[in-house]
């Protein structure tokens, strides 16, 4: 089934984070915004590039995640890089932190997107890629590509 199918919009993608990490196990969460921010968000005015995710106590927070001011919101609009509560089971939470205890494992939000009108966050359990799997894939990408426009190459010519 599609994504728009299922009633989903992307609003940004980490792909940072499928650079420097091995993802191990992914969960979708919700969070917690003010209105200024989902009518911001909507306005595709939301990024993840230097953010992660960390447990306090029994909660989830997306720090250092940036949603610019709303233009319309004067007074009303919070602080672009504030600390946000995402929303997930009691359960959930008690999994990853148990993962998180695990030597170099680390929480890192994905993707953000509209799931039925209400914004979600995916968020991975991660394992820092060393220097050679980065190298690694950066050449699986380049060897994809080669293929992809030798494919195209060979379409011309039969056409």
């Amino acid at each position: 089934m599609s994504d728009s199918a299922k009633g989903t919009k992307l609003i940004t993608e980490n792909r940072r984070a499928r650079f420097e990490y091995h993802i191990i196990r992914r969960l979708e969460t919700g969070i917690v915004l003010t209105g200024t921010e989902v009518k911001s968000i909507r306005q595709g005015h939301f990024s993840l590039g230097e953010s992660y995710v960390t447990i306090r106590g029994d909660e989830l927070y997306l720090v250092g995640a940036h949603i610019s001011p709303y233009e319309q919101g004067n007074r009303f609009n919070p602080d672009p890089t504030r600390d946000r509560k995402l929303l997930a089971h009691r359960h959930e939470i008690r999994q990853l932190e148990t993962a998180v205890q695990q030597r170099g494992m680390t929480l890192v939000p994905l993707r953000a997107y509209f799931l039925e009108g209400r914004v979600k966050i995916e968020i991975g359990v991660a394992r820092g890629k060393k220097l050679f799997d980065k190298r690694e894939t950066i050449k699986e990408r380049s060897q994809e590509r080669d293929i992809r426009r030798r494919m195209k190459e060979t379409r011309r010519e039969e056409d």
